[in-house]
């Protein structure tokens, strides 16, 4: 048995045979055409070609892992619509003669070296977008089909160097068991199609992986970031025991999905969804979530050539809101910046955007933007729960200009006769170190906190989740992390201010119980872990919670706090099984 390590990037276990991934030959001839205007020609319709597959792939996508996922293939379509690319390809051809996949290799290399020289992971990934809609015009133009998952006719564990978005939407999903490749990071597309899907992934383990022959029995532990090759059937049987059980627990915990969270000394907590368009509503509803903690509404901007307006905002907002009827649903404003990027937005290049014009500072500074959203917000929540929550946020004087925007906003309707939402709750996202600090002067402020801890972890210990070399620190577990948690609900339960966590660590096992003691009102998750969640809920007394959470801001480090929940409550730690 040989053990490869990688990075763990979706969470579970897959045990089946290898299936490579192997793409066509593109190697193309480099040539003098005799007669540029036809070559031109040639590339103009490949071009029309692309956009038309990009169309199916987008709809196929979206169907498959949500409009989230999908909008990577708009991205992919506004490349190709890219004038420097563009101009670029026409200059080689009818200046220099060249044929038109020599024209394209040669633009694409030089954009390509441009986005790679600037040594960021965020435009490294948009590298490799650029060589992806490449290779799809190179195909096209050499007439190669797309055909690389040829061959795979049984249920198997995917092997590839990387892999494309255009890649994996070519794949039976219904035959993959899990992802494991060469290259890559947690932030790649195949690590974020696999947790979309619910799939076991490890990326980044090195060339190795691409040895094993196809058919080698492979164990894959996604959340380990490890992958066994031909195991014995020890290891095998184990870990298929552990599959089972996980699968069993799971079944259980979903049949209760619609029950309330409550503990056994009926202490009861709210469970609610992270998502990201209308589909997902669907899947958060079925999977018990009692509302919406975060509505990511980027997803209507991103991969677009030009701004959604009020009116198309109105009537997504009010779908999902007429989904959850009663039920609560919150709406975080446009939250663009850092690693996410509009190419409908001409914004200037920031060497660390991290700490740049973005979310809530941008919307400030550019009210054209802002105005819309919240006008269609307050019209989307008439005679609904519709609250609104500003990301980003770091000063008192924010909050104030944003809910005078918003109020101005709700003039304006009224003197033009729309309905408008009468009453309004208005949040904060605290992400900031800044805001969790003042989090007793900014509960004053707003009705309610909503705690990002991807970002707080991220800013509090100095470390780029995006960035591989250093994402390992950003870790929510760590309990500087946690004691800024446990301020942000004291200063607010203070004030009579509710608080909730939408970041990842709210769907996390091991920190629901360390979240239930330090007194968290609501924890927003993605849709498919709301069953466990609850099922840990109801496994908990609020004192077990308090004790353990109240030990564990006494430990130095990430991983003392998780073995101190293992340690103390082994039911949880059960049901924290790396198959969940």
């Amino acid at each position: 048995m040989k053990t490869l390590r990688g990075i763990a990037a979706s969470r579970g276990i897959a045990i089946g045979p290898a299936f490579h991934f192997r793409r066509a030959d593109l190697s193309f001839e480099r040539y003098t055409t005799k007669d540029p205007a036809a070559e031109w020609a040639r590339f103009q319709a490949a071009l029309q070609t692309a956009c038309e597959q990009l169309a199916e792939v987008y709809a196929q996508a979206e169907a498959e892992s949500g409009a989230e996922q999908a909008a990577i293939f708009q991205a992919h379509a506004l490349i190709l619509e890219d004038p420097e690319l563009l101009e670029a390809v026409q200059t080689a051809i009818e200046e220099q003669g060249l044929n038109a996949e020599a024209a394209l290799s040669d633009a694409v290399e030089m954009y390509v070296q441009m986005l790679e020289s600037l040594d960021d992971e965020y435009f490294s990934a948009r590298a490799a977008d650029v060589r992806d809609v490449a290779a799809r015009l190179l195909r096209i133009l050499l007439g190669v089909a797309e055909s690389p998952a040829e061959g795979l006719t049984a249920p198997s564990i995917i092997l590839a160097r990387d892999l494309t978005p255009s890649d994996t939407v070519l794949l039976d999903k219904s035959l993959v068991l899990g992802f494991c490749t060469a290259e890559g990071g947690a932030t790649s597309h195949t690590a974020i199609l696999a947790r979309g899907l619910g799939l076991p992934a490890v990326v980044g383990v090195g060339a190795e992986v691409l040895e094993i022959p196809d058919g080698a029995l492979l164990v894959l532990d996604g959340d380990e970031g490890v992958l066994l090759v031909e195991p014995d059937e020890k290891t095998v049987e184990i870990h298929r025991r552990r599959q089972e059980k996980a699968s069993a627990l799971l079944a259980q915990a979903q049949k209760r999905a619609g029950e309330p969270a409550v503990t056994h000394d009926g202490h009861r907590v709210e469970v609610v969804a992270n998502i990201g368009s209308v589909a997902e509503a669907e899947v958060a509803l079925e999977s018990g979530a009692e509302g919406v903690g975060l509505l990511r509404t980027e997803f209507l901007y991103m991969g677009r050539s030009s701004l959604p307006d009020e009116e198309e905002q109105y009537r997504v907002y009010r779908a999902i809101t007429d989904q959850f009827g009663e039920r609560p649903v919150i709406l975080r404003t446009l939250d663009i910046g850092g690693d996410k990027e509009l190419a409908c937005l001409d914004l200037p290049r920031e060497m660390n955007p991290f700490l740049g014009l973005r979310a809530i500072r941008l919307c400030l500074a550019r009210p054209e933007l802002f105005k819309p959203q919240l006008r269609a917000a307050l019209r989307a929540g008439a005679g609904r729960n519709l609250k609104v929550m500003f990301p980003m946020v770091s000063t008192v004087d924010e909050v104030r200009a944003a809910r005078a925007i918003l109020e101005e906003c709700r003039a304006d309707l009224l003197a033009e006769g729309h309905a408008v939402a009468e009453e309004m709750e208005i949040g904060i996202m605290v992400e900031v170190p800044a805001a969790a600090l003042l989090a007793d002067r900014l509960a004053s402020e707003v009705d309610f906190f909503s705690i990002g801890t991807n970002d707080l972890s991220q800013y509090t210990l100095a470390a780029d989740r995006t960035n591989a070399l250093v994402a390992p620190l950003a870790d929510a577990f760590h309990p500087a992390v946690l004691r800024l948690v446990r301020d942000i609900i004291t200063a607010a339960h203070a004030q009579g201010k509710w608080v909730g966590l939408c970041g990842e660590l709210a769907g996390e096992p091991l920190a629901i119980p360390i979240l239930l003691g330090l007194g968290l009102d609501e924890f927003s998750m993605n849709a498919p872990v709301i069953p466990l969640a609850k099922e840990i809920i109801r496994t908990l007394t609020l004192d077990q919670a308090r004790e353990v959470a109240a030990a564990t801001l006494e430990l130095d480090s990430p991983e003392a706090v998780r073995a101190l929940v293992r340690e103390r409550l082994p039911a949880v730690g059960e049901l924290a099984d790396p198959n969940f």
